[in-house]
């Protein structure tokens, strides 16, 4: 047997739910200090924070987990080519804060609807993350939620191409990672990669995951 071979792959801890239930903030944190850029290694942050535009727009995205048979999964969406922004993209459902929009847990929940169909009355949030700013000008507030079983799917291909499950325990297994050089506006970052069957998750989205996986990987009480 190989050395490769007898590493054990980390599974979702039993009591994965009770760590988000502590570990996700139960209000929204928009302070600058707090913020994340999609996984950016530390020291590049404040280069690549001195070029955001002076005024972030605010969006929000869902991250809906379901039990499917026993396994804890996130709903992930595919952005169709066409798109203005982030086209072709892997991301959650969500998009930019509007003005009939209580706050950002109603922007996710209504985007949700629009996008993939899935009625309010399904989603139980259970808290948020920190927020995520990207170059392109957006301050993204991640709101986590579990789907209460009996939700239907109605995709809006004109916004998404794709919607696939992503098993929570991919996230803690270190195979599912990689690292790639990408130019963030002129610069050359190293960033992180989550691999999953064909799909390639980086960006904010991959911050994000990287986010709830800190979490998932938190200390038992």
């Amino acid at each position: 047997m190989s050395a490769a071979a007898t590493v054990p792959t980390p599974g979702l801890p039993a009591d994965w739910l009770a760590r988000l239930q502590r570990g996700l903030s139960r209000m929204p944190e928009h302070r600058p200090e707090y913020w994340r850029m999609g996984g950016a290694p530390a020291n590049l942050q404040p280069t690549l924070r001195a070029q955001l535009p002076a005024s972030l727009r605010p969006a929000a995205v869902l991250l809906p987990i379901s039990e499917q048979q026993g396994v804890p999964r996130l709903l992930l969406t595919l952005r169709s080519s066409h798109l203005r922004q982030h086209a072709g993209q892997i991301s959650f459902p969500g998009g930019s804060l509007e003005s009939s929009d209580a706050d950002p847990l109603a922007t996710a929940v209504r985007e949700a609807h629009e996008e993939v169909g899935i009625e309010a009355t399904f989603v139980e949030p259970i808290g948020f993350l920190s927020d995520h700013v990207v170059m392109t000008g957006f301050r993204i507030t991640p709101i986590v939620a579990l789907l209460r079983p009996g939700y239907t799917l109605r995709i809006d291909a004109a916004e998404v191409a794709e919607v696939f499950d992503l098993p929570l325990e991919t996230l803690l297994d270190p195979r599912s990672y990689r690292l790639t050089t990408r130019n963030l506006r002129g610069i050359d970052v190293e960033l992180t990669e989550l691999h999953y069957g064909r799909h390639v998750i980086w960006g904010a989205t991959a911050g994000i995951l990287q986010s709830l996986r800190e979490i998932l990987q938190g200390p038992a009480p």
